[in-house]
């Protein structure tokens, strides 16, 4: 089989440490599964010495596969797996641990559950959303060995995050467990520790392989380094650009310290994009470009020109929708498989519109991660019970959701026991308080005004009028606003289409059977691919359209605010290149009812355009 110039250079380099810089579809996997093949067959080494190390259980099982195939069906002893399952491996020999001391997701969760609950001084409206951020930010502070005091915790105040933090790190010990992220901590404090051990797997594992190099954090590094000396036989194979996982705790700039560390590694460059046009290849690199902080790289591609990249203004998400759904069909209808073509997104409410139009359309679309549904958030059930309730509904369990939301501090114990709200009781209850009799008249006149108006105008009304949007902010309370107010946004554009509430319910209801069915058969074939962009990476497609390319949007605002810019522009970058043959990107005009820009990287990509 022949190979490219780098990458024979790659698969037939010899002892010491190699950096390879891989950019996308330029054959890295091929390169890496060669290389081993190399090792064993031309320098006589022994498999059961090769380690390599992915970051999925998918990619480790892949490279078997195909290193099985290039061996001619024997199953050779190359030890293959992720970071986890390895070091976890060395903690089994070194501890004799076994399944019963590993801290499931489930077990966590439950932890958290149990620690956040007694945290009087948080007010949390979505329980599972905050765990889960907390779980991530304990990854960070665990992976990248972060003074816990020093942390400035995103998910609440600090002060309150290293509670958090200490009481979990005292139940989970008291309960004989590691998480996934102790593995790499204890594997990395055990080398430390037990020189003689470390001696012992530095012999046993004499060359190591590893992939997706940019998406490393520190401890796991930590111990890479460790494993490898002192042959520092170290093969680290990964693309800078794209590296799009620093949220996670990942951290692209040990790439440049490998060269610190390592100041004699060879630095080998595939350079050459097997997968797309070179329209496309050469849009993504002037948009990659505007990075400061990445290893400069000329790719080639050996493909035509192809179909140029296409920009599309479009005035709304609807009408953006309209256009997609439209561009989908037609290409559907000149041969392309539904499964062959992907929408890409920043965050889950951008597809919101789209997904809705490809109801409407019976276009089949499959999703692999679970699409969450705007109309189950907490918000969206605050809306629609206003609603039930502007239209004459009276039920406890409603006016007891929303009787607080602004504040009124009315008290549960005003409103009876009974299924139903009478205001005349209300009133009855708080006749020596006249600053609350008020509140209950303005409550029941707010209702009443809104009862006449179309689900949109009576969102306007409620956020601006009643007073919504303060009640967001106070709830939450220096936590980054963002989030809530996308929701807020997109429920504005969904409501936009209905005259009534009627049948605002009646389209929530069917959307909602439809996206419980999807995600019953998450394994169904065919179907046009929903993504977000960090889900599409490693991924590839005849056609991709990436939407609602916006600024605030992409690059996402929240990320900007924390210096994320480069690694918003990696993520765009990444998208642009999971395309093969047709890239189409759009943007909208009006969000919301207000004017907003194109992505500063739709500029960037048009800017040069007429020269």
């Amino acid at each position: 089989m022949g190979f490219s110039r780098a990458q024979s250079q790659a698969i037939t380099h010899g002892d010491g440490p190699c950096l390879v810089l891989a950019g996308p579809g330029s054959g890295k996997t091929l390169t890496i599964v060669n290389r081993i093949k190399y090792l064993i067959e031309k320098r006589k080494v022994r498999p059961e010495e090769i380690l390599v190390i992915t970051f999925t259980k998918y990619a480790a099982a892949e490279m078997k596969l195909r290193l099985k195939a290039l061996s001619e069906g024997r199953n050779l002893p190359v030890v293959a797996g992720t970071f986890h399952g390895i070091y976890y491996g060395i903690l089994k020999w070194a501890y004799r641990f076994g399944p019963q001391n590993i801290f499931s997701e489930e077990e966590k969760f439950n932890l958290l559950n149990q620690i956040v609950s007694h945290q009087e001084e948080l007010e949390i409206e979505d329980g599972e959303d905050f765990i889960r951020q907390a779980v991530g930010e304990i990854s960070i502070v665990k992976n990248n060995r972060v003074d816990l005091d020093a942390y400035q915790a995103k998910c609440c105040a600090p002060d309150i995050f290293r509670k958090i933090y200490e009481e979990y790190e005292t139940g989970r010990k008291q309960l004989k467990k590691i998480d996934f992220d102790d593995m790499l901590v204890l594997c990395h404090e055990l080398f430390i520790k037990r020189p003689d051990m470390l001696a012992a797997w530095q012999k046993k594992f004499r060359y190591v392989l590893i992939d997706e190099f940019q998406d490393i954090n520190q401890v796991q590094y930590d111990v890479l380094k460790m494993l490898a000396a002192p042959e520092d036989n170290l093969f680290a194979v990964g693309d800078d650009d794209q590296a799009i996982y620093g949220f996670r705790g990942a951290d692209s700039g040990l790439m440049f310290q490998f060269k610190e560390d390592f100041p004699q590694a060879r630095e080998i460059l595939l350079d050459e994009n097997y997968r797309s046009g070179a329209n496309i290849v050469r849009n993504a690199l002037k948009v990659i470009g505007h990075n400061k902080v990445r290893f400069e790289k000329e790719i080639r591609t050996k493909k035509e020109n192809g179909a140029t990249v296409h920009v599309q203004e479009t005035k709304d998400s609807a009408q953006e929708a309209e256009y997609v759904a439209g561009e989908i069909a037609r290409r559907i209808g000149e041969g392309i498989k539904p499964e062959n073509i992907a929408v890409l997104y920043r965050v889950h409410t951008d597809v919101r519109a789209l997904s809705e139009k490809l109801v409407d359309s019976q276009i089949p679309f499959q999703m692999r991660e679970r699409l969450p549904n705007v109309y189950q958030h907490f918000i969206a059930k605050d809306f629609c019970t206003y609603l039930r309730m502007a239209a004459g509904g009276r039920s406890r369990r409603d006016f007891l959701q929303i009787m607080n939301r602004p504040k009124r501090y009315l008290g549960r114990d005003c409103v009876s026991t009974g299924e139903k709200v009478d205001f005349e009781e209300l009133r009855k209850f708080y006749f020596d308080k006249g600053w609350m009799v008020d509140r209950v008249d303005q409550l029941e006149w707010d209702l009443k005004m809104m009862g006449d108006m179309a689900p949109y105008a009576a969102i306007q009304y409620l956020r601006k009028r009643i007073g919504y949007d303060d009640f967001l902010r106070e709830y939450a309370k220096g936590r980054q606003t963002d989030a809530l107010f996308d929701v807020v946004t997109e429920l504005e554009e969904a409501a936009k289409p209905f005259s009534t509430a009627t049948e605002w319910f009646s389209h929530i209801e069917e959307y909602t059977e439809v996206l419980k069915q999807k995600g019953q058969r998450q394994e169904q074939a065919g179907g046009v691919q929903l993504l977000t962009l960090h889900a599409a990476k490693g991924l590839e497609f005849d056609t991709v359209f990436i939407i609602q390319a916006n600024e605030g949007r992409l690059p996402y605002q929240k990320a900007l605010r924390e210096d994320g810019e480069e690694e918003e522009r990696r993520l765009f970058y990444v998208g642009m290149t999971r395309a093969k043959e047709v890239l189409k990107i759009s943007y909208v005009k009006l969000k919301n009812g207000k004017e907003i820009s194109p992505s500063r990287f739709v500029e960037e990509l048009l800017e040069e355009e007429g020269k």
